[in-house]
Formats: C-alpha cells, sequence, structure tokens
C-alpha cells in the first residue's frame, strides 16, 4: 500500500491550521492569502471566489481558494460579517533570505468583536466585546471597544445585564463554556458567542490580568475595586485580546465603571419598542435618526449612548439642557465650531491605530490636522464665556508639540503607505536628503546618458528602460542595430529590438538601486520614530476625542431642536409630569408638509391623575400617543429640548413599556405570553418615579380572560403599596372606563373622531372622558374588507351587543373577591353559536323525547360546538 506524503507548505499550513481550528486560516503564499480544504470551500462561498484544487504531494488533491494580499482589506469584512473569526497567517522572514521553507506565523485573529480594520467597523458605532460572567444570582459584564479604547464594566440581575447588552448591541459575547445553554435561555440567540473554560472566570485572574494591563496597585483609582462579578468579566476580555494576538494595548487606559444609579432604566422591550436606535420594520425612522446630526464619528458613537442611557440627576440633566439653550442663542459660536468638527475626523479611532501601530502616514498627517482643530475648538471655548464651555477648554490639549512634529516631519500630501514613498518631508534628515538627490539626479543622469549616446552613435530611437532579470539597459530597434558600439554588451534579443548593457549604466544602477533601498529602509526607520513619539499623547488625545464628541452631540441637539421647534424641558425633583401640545419627533418628521401634527396635552402624578385609562379607535393614534410620552420625557433626560409647547419633567427613573405585539414563535411563545411575561417584569420592578405605557393589554386571549387580566394590572398598580407609578393605559377594553368610579386617582380619555354618515374621521385629539365604541368594523371596511364580510360583521355586532350586558360585567370584576374563583357558564358567553344551542336547549320538549332523538338531538350540538372549539 503506497504511502501518502505531504508537501511541505501543506505540512506546515496543517500545524497551523490545528491551533484555530475554530477560524478561517488566511495562509500567506508569495503575493496571496490562500485557504485549503473545508476553509477554502467556505471563503469560496462567502467571498464568491474561485474554488480550485491543487496537488497536495503524493496525498491526493486540496481544495483551494485565494486572494491577492493588498486585497485583505476587501475580503477580511465580508467573512467577520458573515459571521467567520479569521486567522492571518503571515510570513515572518524574507523569501529571499531563505533556503527553506519560509517561517510564517498567525499575526492576528480578526473576530466579530475584536477588529481594527476600518472596513469591518462601523464608523458611526462602536464595536463592542462583551464579556459575561453569568450566574444564577448577580451577574458581571464588560464591555470593550478595541478600536476605541473605550472600557466599561458592570454588575447586576439579569434583567439589568440583559438592558446593558441590548443598549450596547455587542458584537461579540464571551461567556463561560458550560453556561452555553443558561444564556441562551435567558439572553436568546441573538449573539455571536465565544466560549472560555472555568478558569478563565475567576475573581484572582481577572484581577491579576487587569492590574498587569493598567500597571497599578489596585483598581480603586477606576471605582471597581469592590464590583467583583465585572472585575472577573473585565479580566476575561482582556484575556481575550491577548489570546487574539493584540498585545499593543496602550490605549485602553482606564475602565469606567457603569453605575446602574445614574441612568434610568429601559429594558430591552422599551429600547426596542420605542425605536430608539433601529425601527422595528425596514424603511421606518428610529429616534436616533432624527437627533443624531452630529459632524463627528465620536459624536455619532456617544449619542446612541445618550439616548439609550438617559440621566436621572437633575444637576446634570441641567447642565446639558443649559449649554443646548447657549448654542441655540449664539448660533454665530455654532458657525464656528461645526467646520471645525467637520475636519476632526475620527480622533478617538486614529490615536488607537497609533497605540496598535497600525497607524499610515496619511492617518498621522490627519492626526495633525484633528489637533489643529482642537486647537480652533479650544478658542472658541474659551472665548463663550459660558461656565460649561470654559470648563470644556481647560481641559483640551491641542498637543502643540505632536502637532508641530507631525506638521513638519511628514509631507503636505504624504503616500498611503511608506514602501510607496514620499511620506517624510525635506530637511528632517540630511541622510534622507541626499539620498534622495542621488536617486533623482541619477535618474536624470540616465536621460543624459540616453541622449549623449544618441547623438555619438547616431541611433535616434535610442531608449533607456529597466527590468528585474539585468536592471537599466539601451534598446536598439533592428533598423540601427549595425550602429551599436562594440564596448556595449548583448544582453536580449525581441523580435524588433536588442538590449544592452554599458558598464556605465551598470555603475549608476547600482547607485540608484542602492539609493532607493536605503531610502525606503529610512523613511520606514523615520516614521516608526514619529509613530512611537504620538503613542506618548495618547492620554491627551483620547481626552480630546470624548469632549469634542460631548460638545458635537449638544450642538446636535441644539441644531435639531431649532430645526424642529422643541422647546427648553423644566427638571424637577417632584413627580409630576406635565407635557403642553407634545408631539411625536418621529412621525411628525414623516408627515406630508400640509398636514399638521396633532398636539395633545398630557399630566400624571402621584396624587390626583396617576393613571390614565385611554380608549379609542384603532388607528386613531392611542399607540403614538404612548410612545410620545415616553420619547419627551427620555429626550428631555438626555438633555435634549422636546416637541413640546412646554414640558414640566418631574425626573423618572425608569420607563417602560409594553406597545405592540411582539410575537416570539420561534422560540415557542405566543403573542400572549411574550406580553405577560413583558408585563410581569414591569410589575415586577416598578419605583415611584417610573413611567409605565401600557398598550392593549389582554388582547391575546378571550375577551372575559382580557378584561379581568387588564382590570387586576390597573387595580394593582393603583393600590400598590409602596409605589404608585405613573401610568398610560391604551385599551379597546372599554369596560375599564368603570374603574374611574371606584379607584380615585384614576381618569378616563379618550382619542376622538367624527362620525359623518357611515364615515369615521380620527381628529387624534385626546379628551376627557371614556369612548363607548372602537369603530373595528369602519376600520376593516378602510382596509377594503370585502363587502359580505362587512355586512356579516355587523350583524354578528347587533346580536352580540344585544346580549353583552356591560354593567353585568362591572358587577362581577367589582364584587368577585379576590380568594373567590368563579366559572362562567357557557350560557353566559357572548358566541353566536352558543345562543343557537341555547335557544335548541331551551325549545327542546324533554318529557315527550325518545332515547334515540336525544341521542340525535346531543350529536347536533355536539356538531355546533366543534364549530367554535
Amino acid at each position: 500500500m503506497a504511502k501518502y506524503v505531504e508537501t511541505p507548505l501543506m505540512k506546515q499550513y496543517y500545524s497551523i491550521k490545528a491551533k484555530y481550528p475554530d477560524a478561517l486560516l488566511l495562509f500567506r503564499v508569495g503575493d496571496f492569502y490562500e485557504t485549503f480544504g473545508e476553509d477554502a470551500i467556505q471563503t469560496a462561498q462567502v467571498l464568491g471566489i474561485v474554488l480550485t484544487k491543487r496537488r497536495n504531494g503524493s496525498a491526493s488533491f486540496v481544495e483551494l481558494a485565494g486572494f491577492p494580499h493588498h486585497s485583505i482589506d476587501t475580503y477580511l469584512p465580508k467573512l467577520v460579517r458573515a459571521g467567520y473569526r479569521v486567522a492571518i497567517c503571515d510570513q515572518l522572514e524574507d523569501p529571499k533570505l531563505t533556503k527553506k521553507i519560509v517561517k510564517r506565523g498567525v499575526t492576528e485573529l480578526v473576530t466579530p468583536g475584536v477588529s481594527l480594520n476600518d472596513n469591518v467597523l462601523e464608523q458611526k458605532e462602536n464595536n463592542f466585546l462583551a464579556a459575561v460572567h453569568f450566574t444564577e444570582g448577580i451577574s458581571g459584564i464588560s464591555l470593550l471597544d478595541i478600536s476605541t479604547g473605550e472600557f466599561f464594566a458592570a454588575r447586576g440581575n439579569k434583567d439589568y445585564i440583559d438592558k446593558l447588552l441590548q443598549g450596547f448591541a455587542p458584537s461579540e459575547v464571551i461567556i463561560q463554556r458550560q453556561k452555553k445553554q443558561s444564556f441562551l435561555e435567558t439572553f436568546g440567540d441573538r449573539f455571536y458567542l465565544t466560549f472560555f473554560d472555568d478558569w478563565v472566570f475567576r475573581e484572582e485572574f481577572g484581577r491579576d490580568i487587569l492590574l498587569r494591563h493598567f500597571k497599578t496597585a489596585s483598581l480603586k483609582g477606576f471605582g471597581i475595586e469592590e464590583l467583583t462579578e465585572g472585575i472577573i468579566a473585565a479580566g476575561a476580555a482582556i484575556h481575550y485580546l491577548y489570546e487574539t494576538h493584540h498585545d499593543k494595548l496602550d490605549h485602553i487606559t482606564k475602565i469606567r465603571r457603569i453605575d446602574e444609579g445614574k441612568y434610568v432604566w429601559l429594558d430591552r422591550f422599551t429600547i426596542r419598542n420605542l425605536e430608539l436606535i433601529h425601527p422595528l420594520f425596514p424603511g421606518g425612522t428610529a429616534l436616533l435618526d432624527v437627533l443624531d446630526k452630529t459632524d463627528t464619528p465620536m459624536g455619532a458613537r456617544l449619542i446612541r449612548r445618550w439616548i439609550t442611557l438617559p440621566l436621572k440627576e437633575k444637576q446634570a440633566i441641567d447642565e446639558r439642557l443649559n449649554v443646548v439653550e447657549f448654542f441655540i442663542n449664539h448660533p454665530e459660536i455654532t458657525e464656528q465650531i461645526r467646520p471645525e468638527f467637520k475636519k476632526l475626523g475620527d480622533l478617538e479611532r486614529l490615536i488607537s491605530k497609533v497605540a496598535t501601530r497600525r497607524i499610515n502616514p496619511r492617518e498621522l498627517k490627519q492626526l495633525g490636522r484633528a489637533l489643529q482643530s482642537v486647537a480652533q475648538i479650544q478658542t472658541i471655548c474659551q472665548e463663550s464665556h459660558h461656565p460649561v464651555l470654559e470648563k470644556i477648554a481647560e481641559q483640551l490639549n491641542p498637543c502643540s508639540l505632536l502637532t508641530n512634529k507631525l506638521t513638519t516631519s511628514l509631507q503636505e500630501d504624504p503616500a498611503v503607505s511608506v514602501n510607496k514613498g514620499s511620506v517624510i518631508a525635506d530637511g528632517v534628515s540630511s541622510e534622507l536628503d541626499e539620498l534622495r538627490k542621488i536617486a533623482f539626479s541619477g535618474k536624470d543622469y540616465l536621460v543624459q546618458i540616453q541622449q549623449r549616446e544618441s547623438e555619438r552613435t547616431g541611433i535616434p530611437s535610442l531608449k533607456i528602460g529597466y527590468n528585474n532579470v539585468f536592471g537599466y539597459y539601451l534598446e536598439v530597434t533592428n533598423t540601427h542595430k549595425e550602429k551599436v558600439p562594440p564596448e556595449w554588451h548583448r544582453k536580449q534579443t525581441l523580435t524588433n529590438s536588442e538590449r544592452y548593457i554599458t558598464e556605465e549604466l551598470k555603475e549608476y544602477e547600482q547607485k540608484i538601486l542602492g539609493a532607493e533601498d536605503k531610502i525606503q529602509i529610512l523613511e520606514q526607520q523615520l516614521f516608526d520614530e514619529l509613530v512611537q513619539y504620538a503613542s506618548t499623547f495618547i492620554h491627551p488625545v483620547q481626552l480630546d476625542a470624548s469632549l469634542t464628541a460631548t460638545l458635537d452631540c449638544l450642538v446636535s441637539f441644539a441644531s435639531v431642536s431649532v430645526e424642529n421647534n422643541y422647546r427648553k424641558p423644566q427638571i424637577t425633583n417632584d413627580y409630576v409630569l406635565d407635557i403642553h401640545a407634545g408631539r411625536h419627533p418621529v412621525i411628525e418628521k414623516n408627515l406630508p408638509h400640509d398636514e399638521p401634527y396633532v398636539a395633545n396635552d398630557i399630566y400624571l402624578d402621584n396624587n390626583k391623575q396617576q393613571i390614565i385609562i385611554l380608549t379609542g379607535p384603532n388607528m386613531s393614534g392611542k399607540s403614538a400617543l404612548l410612545r410620545q410620552t415616553a420619547l419627551i420625557v427620555l429626550m428631555a433626560q438626555a438633555g435634549c429640548y422636546v416637541p413640546a409647547e412646554k414640558a414640566v419633567i418631574g425626573i423618572t427613573d425608569k420607563i417602560f413599556t409594553r406597545v405592540g405585539a411582539s410575537d416570539n414563535i420561534s422560540s415557542g411563545e405566543s403573542t400572549f405570553m411574550v406580553e405577560m411575561n413583558e408585563t410581569a417584569s414591569i410589575l415586577n420592578n416598578i419605583s415611584n418615579r417610573s413611567l409605565i405605557l401600557l398598550d392593549e393589554i389582554g388582547r391575546g386571549t378571550s375577551t372575559y380572560d382580557g378584561i379581568s387580566i387588564a382590570w387586576s394590572i390597573v387595580e394593582y398598580l393603583h393600590n400598590h403599596p409602596a409605589y404608585r407609578a405613573k401610568v398610560l393605559f391604551a385599551t379597546h377594553y372599554h369596560e375599564l372606563n368603570e374603574m374611574a368610579a371606584g379607584l380615585p386617582r384614576i381618569r378616563n380619555f379618550h382619542i376622538s373622531v367624527k362620525e359623518t354618515g357611515n364615515k369615521v374621521i380620527f381628529l387624534r385629539k385626546l379628551k376627557k372622558g371614556g369612548s363607548e365604541h372602537s369603530f373595528g368594523i369602519h376600520v376593516a371596511e378602510m382596509a377594503g374588507m370585502p363587502q359580505k364580510v362587512l355586512k356579516r360583521a355587523k350583524e354578528l355586532l347587533q346580536v352580540l351587543e344585544k346580549t353583552h350586558s356591560h354593567q353585568e360585567l362591572e358587577e362581577k370584576l367589582n364584587q368577585a373577591p379576590a380568594t373567590q374563583d368563579f366559572q362562567l357558564s357557557f350560557i353566559q358567553l357572548d358566541d353566536p353559536l352558543l345562543q343557537q344551542i341555547k335557544q335548541d336547549i331551551l325549545n327542546t320538549d324533554i318529557d315527550t323525547l325518545t332515547p334515540v332523538e336525544a341521542l340525535m338531538k346531543l350529536n347536533e350540538i355536539k356538531k355546533l360546538l366543534k364549530n367554535i372549539s
């Protein structure tokens, strides 16, 4: 039996691949990155490149797919976005300097959550890597963006971890291997997961790796010394960076605690339901789309965080609002500062590239220009005479030494890569200047040689050329080859010409090529020194990026406030929410220009009007009113003006929403089950300052079940022994209007409509009192339902209205004690078929019924019952 022998290259490939079995291995071979075997099949499929085969010694064939090494920035992002970890294996030595197989090794492992590649990263979004120390009780979480150096840690229960995962939207989550199933059951399968064994999630390991990274004796300076679960998670994140060959981490200079006490609680349902960052449906508009008028990538990333983490400290909110007010009242300052923002570029990621030694000459030049803009922004803030802006000006550092160094050391428009030359400016290095003179004057001399020899020999078409085989040469067409002098040495014969070299050419060739090689080596050395010098300014440049991002967000808030006619809200520590002529910030932007938005007032407090029961027809605007109330509160506490004539906002610490259907059928849960899960989460987490928005609770079950659940929820929120949360409850159960008579802090409101003949006009205006009709059949008519269906619906509605007593229902709900179980007989139910069965039974003369007729009658009733089961 023949023995299979692999080629040395494939042996090397398999030995490296064995260390990264779960990653696609891009294997550098000459000028190409190649993939083999199963990796090649997957790569070809994702990238749409040709899949071929190559011979692997006597071990048959192996699949092959590759692309040129200079195309990695095009292809790598596609692989990462497709959900693959990619190991980049480079040649670690010059092939010219070895006679054996070139030494190779993995230089970087790129994953969805760990990337510094501009084409993988979204400019306006962070790319967070999350690590979760998942336990049954209090869990820990860390969030790290290697591209910006931002690093956060927190601890909390599962709901809080879920909220942070939703708000920060990490691209990758690290968890304990054996907790995979529990994690999926708790948080779902929407995250790209990476697993580590238990030993990585130990406190001693986490604390030790963080202390070594930050070079400190304790973590007290970061405010996380006692945050044990967060420390464990943060340690796992840093460990992962080392595992993925990212060891230049000087830009990760601090870790910040996300303090639950500083921000409004928004659970993941609320972030989704209110469409804060992403619309629920493709083509929709989110709140972020309306509020984000930032001019810098740093500002765009920060404003997302401000929207998902609104403040709940009055002083901090007022500080933001006052700066926004200043910018609105001083448009000339806004006009001065915004052009400087546009010149900053991505200052945060530029300095991260310096730290990781991944910055190119053009980007380093941009860093210098950005710091010049920082100096201008500092001057504008200093001259504003506004206390907050003056404080920011004091903290801004234009790093004039670095700016000057970059300005004088780099050419005005440097090449994108050092090996393409023209990077370092003239006058920086006398040796470099001398070499450039030799290289360029040498080429001038070659032209002189060409002209001189042409005149001397009488060969008018004489050319000087160059190739890699024998360097510079003189090319003579066959017509003139008889004129070639004897001291020229023929090197190559072509169809129409011949090529010659001379001693003089060889001498200048050595001079020129030697100078060009030395220029590249020297430019690389000088550029590396420049990057090293820039890396000593990481701290101040990161602070500049953070401060300019804050300014950018505040200017953005000012711009949208002026553009959309927003007003400054009044923030109080009371429990009153008083909105006059409030509007929905997103809906009003999407209305036709000639259609005004119908504004509405909302008032809620803890003593008189704690709960509003809101009734009205479908499509009348109940859901919009609920959402706009939450968005106005959220915008105010993020520090933005609000879409209202006036708004007095008592600090809200939690916003809960149960708005709209959100089926989770894929995980085996019905609409009603999801609705009950979300509602239970709200009822178990309320506080005195909570704002709760409930829309159509109970509609996922039968009418009586739904009314009973809705009634009991409202009753619970009204009679809660500890908290009086403010509640907006939109419902189509008009029976709930009866609650206002017995519970003092409940008020009934409805969205008005106007009936003209058989048509309904939605006025979208909030009015006191309950609504008696839902106009559901009118809405079905507007939707184009067939006339036959509409006619039958109207007939059934008349039957149901005659047999259903509102008073009877109210008596049952008010009189039935909580501890007493009662069952409604099926005769009382309001289905027309059951009414028919009732009449059938009442009209049957039992005294004259034979046993056979009784069985037949029972069978008829059974068939009817099957129709409604």
